[in-house]
């Protein structure tokens, strides 16, 4: 569950933002005291206009992952506030047609430590057949397949989640949370980067959790998943755009 969940922006000026988020201070830290932060906390953006039909936005914000420091996490959360108004950003928005919509929150979660993550789109956005969902999976974090760093394995999957197609990749490291804060690259060998990450159980699996939401919602969904501890959690759904 969130931590913490501001949207005081609408309408503001970064000199006022900063008023508010130093005057939140305790407020900050009394939640933050609440969590199991054994493996710290994620800051996430949660701006209006994100995961829309026309937008995702994917990359334009800034995350912070296992932050575990009292001041760090408010300095995260002005970083990630920030991120908002980034030349990439208003660019972004701009191309998109929504600069004035200046709605934006923070969102300050539990961090997982997960043993597997990835991407699911429950349509091949590819071949743009709605008959088969394409999933992504690599080991730790899925950070590997956002930053490029490694190839995932890639399954086809038909939509009563029949493997059809898989291609394993040789995955020469892992990302995953660092004791000290923040996340680190650990190498694999050869065997484990070479193993594949799903079973047939689990893609199963991920494929009627693709169903679910896309009944919930109504469209196509874009999905990130993670597996920890045998246990499938659902970190974000938001519609496939071109």
């Amino acid at each position: 569950m969130p931590l913490l969940y501001f949207d005081v922006t609408e309408g503001r000026n970064p000199g006022e933002i900063k008023a508010l988020l130093d005057t939140s201070h305790a407020a900050v830290v009394e939640a933050f005291g609440r969590l199991d932060k054994h493996a710290g906390v994620a800051v996430r953006s949660s701006a209006c206009a994100e995961d829309s039909e026309a937008a995702s936005f994917a990359g334009q914000h800034e995350t912070y992952l296992n932050v575990r420091r009292t001041e760090e996490l408010l300095d995260r959360i002005r970083d990630c506030w920030a991120s908002f108004f980034s030349e990439r950003a208003l660019f972004y928005r701009a191309r998109k047609g929504n600069v004035a919509d200046l709605g934006m929150a923070v969102v300050v979660q539990s961090q997982l430590a997960p043993d597997r993550s990835g991407v699911m789109f429950t349509i091949d956005p590819v071949r743009r057949r709605r008959d088969q969902m394409m999933i992504e999976a690599v080991w730790g974090l899925g950070e590997a397949v956002v930053s490029g760093h490694v190839t995932p394995d890639h399954y086809v999957v038909s939509r009563d989640g029949a493997l059809k197609r898989a291609t394993v990749s040789v995955q020469e490291i892992a990302v995953r949370a660092d004791e000290s804060g923040g996340v680190r690259e650990y190498p694999l060998s050869r065997e484990q980067g070479g193993a594949r990450v799903l079973d047939d159980a689990e893609i199963a699996e991920l494929a009627a959790l693709g169903r679910q939401l896309e009944a919930h919602f109504g469209q196509p969904q874009d999905v990130e998943w993670a597996y920890q501890d045998g246990h499938l959690y659902l970190l974000q759904s938001r519609p496939v755009t071109a």
